[in-house]
Parts: C-alpha cells; sequence; structure tokens
C-alpha cells in the first residue's frame, strides 16, 4: 500500500529507529551506528589492503533498480480504463500521478472517489495491478547489471531497500538475474517508518557504518535522506532533471558512466582511519632577533 504514498524523508537531526530488546527497547540512531558498527583491527588490515571491500552500496528500488514509472502510468492508465474514465496523460498530469499520493490524486485531482470505502477500493486495485506489471518486468535499468558484476568482483557488499513486499521483490529479482550481488533486503516486513529508516537498517544489515554507506537514489528526497544519515549519494538522472540533483554527491546518467574508483573520490576527502596522519603539536620558540650595526 505504500507504493503510492509519500513517504517521509527521516533522519533531520540524526534520530534513527527502535528495535526491542529482552530487556527493553533500543534506540538506534545515526551517531550510535556510526560509532558501534567500528572495524574491529583484521577488518581494517584487509581494508587497507582492499579499501573497495569498505564500502557499502544501497540501492532504491524505484527507478534505479526497475523502472517504475513506467509500471505506475500503466497501472493508472488501467484503473482508468476499468472504471470507463478517462485521464490524459500529460506531463504536469505525469509528475502529479508520480510524485503524489494516490488519495490526493484520486480526491483532488481526478476527482474519482471521496474518502470512504470506495476510495480504499480504488487504492486497493491500483497497488494490485501495479504487483501485476511488477511480474512482467523483465529487465533492470539499463546498465545496472554490467556495474553490479563490477561491484561483485571488486568484494563490495550491496543491499536493496524498497517498499515492497519481499516475496514480491525477491520474484523481480529472480526474474531479472540479480539475487546473488545483494547480500541484504529491506522491505516492508521490516517495518521502516521513513526513506532514512530503510537507509540505517540496511547498512546495519550490511555491518557496515553509515558514513561508509553510497546510496543509489533518483529522488531529491532520497538524496536528503542518505545525507541526513550521513551517507553519501549517487543521483541517476531521469525521473528528475539534472539541476533537480545538485545536491548528490555524484550525478551520472546512466551506470556506463560508473567505475569502482569513482566510489573511493567520493570519500577522497575523509580519508581512512587506519591510516591517517595525526596532527601533533610542536612548541617552536619564536626566531631571534638579529641586531644590525649601522656602519654609516
Amino acid at each position: 500500500a505504500k507504493v503510492f504514498v509519500e513517504e517521509a524523508i527521516g533522519a533531520e537531526y540524526g534520530e534513527g529507529f527502535e528495535t526491542f530488546r529482552m530487556d527493553g527497547p533500543l534506540k538506534v540512531d545515526v551517531d550510535y551506528l556510526n560509532d558501534r558498527l567500528q572495524e574491529c583491527f583484521l577488518q581494517r588490515i584487509r581494508h587497507a589492503m582492499k579499501p573497495d571491500e569498505a564500502f557499502g552500496l544501497i540501492f532504491s528500488w524505484d527507478n534505479v533498480v526497475a523502472d517504475t514509472r513506467a509500471m505506475k502510468l500503466d497501472a493508472w492508465r488501467q484503473l482508468a480504463s476499468e472504471e470507463g474514465k478517462e485521464v490524459l496523460i500529460d506531463s504536469c498530469m505525469r509528475k502529479l500521478i508520480l510524485r503524489s499520493d494516490a488519495d490526493h490524486v484520486l480526491q483532488k485531482v481526478l476527482g474519482w472517489a471521496e474518502e470512504g470505502s470506495e476510495l480504499e477500493r480504488l487504492k486497493s486495485r491500483l497497488s494490485q495491478l501495479y504487483y501485476e506489471n511488477l511480474l512482467k518486468l523483465e529487465s533492470p535499468v539499463e546498465g545496472l547489471k554490467e556495474w553490479l558484476d563490477a561491484v561483485y568482483t571488486a568484494g563490495i557488499p550491496c543491499a536493496i531497500v524498497s517498499c515492497l513486499d519481499r516475496r514480491w521483490m525477491n520474484k523481480s529479482l529472480q526474474k531479472m538475474g540479480l539475487t546473488k550481488y545483494f547480500q541484504a533486503f529491506v522491505s516492508e516486513e521490516d517495518g521502516m517508518e521513513s526513506i532514512a529508516h530503510r537507509f540505517l537498517s540496511a547498512a546495519l544489515k550490511l555491518d557496515r557504518k553509515p558514513s561508509k554507506c553510497i546510496v543509489f537514489e533518483d529522488d531529491p528526497r532520497g538524496i536528503t535522506a542518505a545525507h541526513n544519515c550521513t551517507m553519501m549519494a549517487v543521483a541517476l538522472i531521469g525521473a528528475h532533471p539534472a539541476y533537480e540533483l545538485v545536491q548528490a554527491d555524484l550525478a551520472v546518467a546512466s551506470y556506463n558512466e560508473l567505475s569502482v574508483i569513482n566510489l573511493r573520490r567520493l570519500f577522497a576527502h575523509t580519508g581512512s582511519s587506519f591510516m591517517d596522519l595525526q596532527k601533533q603539536i610542536i612548541d617552536k620558540s619564536p626566531p631571534k632577533r638579529r641586531l644590525m650595526t649601522d656602519t654609516i
């Protein structure tokens, strides 16, 4: 039901999410994960020799792994055909459909239903049509498989985040031949309340601290959520134009423009805690003043 819902960004003040233990609830926030997910000594030595393995890649589902724009538009067209209504999907209507809640579109934009059982029926049918279109998906976003091959060879762990049901997501990934590339999944069953919470959950499952993770997104809201979690963000230009993605650390038109060395350059200014040079304050006495003799 969250497919056509605009989710909250989350982690505006560094907050995270709560998980429950036997001794009570545990608050997991950004600073907590950055502090507790430190590498052990052997991991630091391994990451010093193979620095790429220290990163964690987090891929959003929408328009990053699968082209969901076409599936959502098809779902709206099929719903209109079933209900005997006409909808003209121009550029303005396309933005409203893809970026707004289904409640807002059905009530305010199209005026097909008011609050009540009719609205819930249309929303349920819309989600059902989307999932049916999802099973017809056979290929991922262009260049993704080649990029995942390069990342897999470099030994970088990857996670995928989505609001979909895990069963449906696994079916789609198997059909596209991408299952082996992802070591962690964050889906509807994880119960995350915002985009940032999903990213933090993915970092926890990858055993990488958030400040060492890179998020692949196509939405400015997702990029903001990644930065709120102290993560780097790589934006894919397509669903949003380049000028709306200027806050990303790197923006590319396709995966073909990426290489593994690009990931290292994103962290070039931060260095490695294992090999950082330590600053040492040296007390220097002021230079002695030379006395000049005037011989004139």
